[in-house]
């Protein structure tokens, strides 16, 4: 019966050097950009930083003026707000429903 033999540690290094090397060559034999070309791309980067800016200025701005609606909202009801009902008229309250309740019965 035929064992396969492990690869050893020397093995291993040299197979992961030269695939290292060999990717390295894959890497310089790729053409250079056209500058043109990578001036385009660059000014396409520079556009789509300056929209996402601007997205989320205007998204913050939202929030802003959303958060300062509802703060306004608070205000206002804090305004309207009735004062705290005397014990009498709790209990008058109290009976009414009371009553209520027994006429529909």
């Amino acid at each position: 019966m035929k064992f396969r033999k492990e690869p050893g540690f020397e093995e291993r290094v040299g197979r992961a050097a030269e695939a290292k090397n060999k990717a390295l060559e894959a890497l310089k034999a790729r053409p250079a950009i056209d500058p043109a070309v990578q001036a385009e791309r660059r000014e396409a980067h520079a556009a789509r930083l300056a929209a996402d800016a601007k997205a989320r200025a205007d998204k913050k701005a939202a929030a802003l003026a959303a958060s300062e609606a509802a703060e306004s909202d608070a205000q206002l009801k804090a305004a309207e707000k009735r004062p705290e009902p005397t014990d009498a008229e709790r209990k008058a309250a109290r009976d009414a429903r009371y009553a209520a309740r027994k006429s529909r019965k």
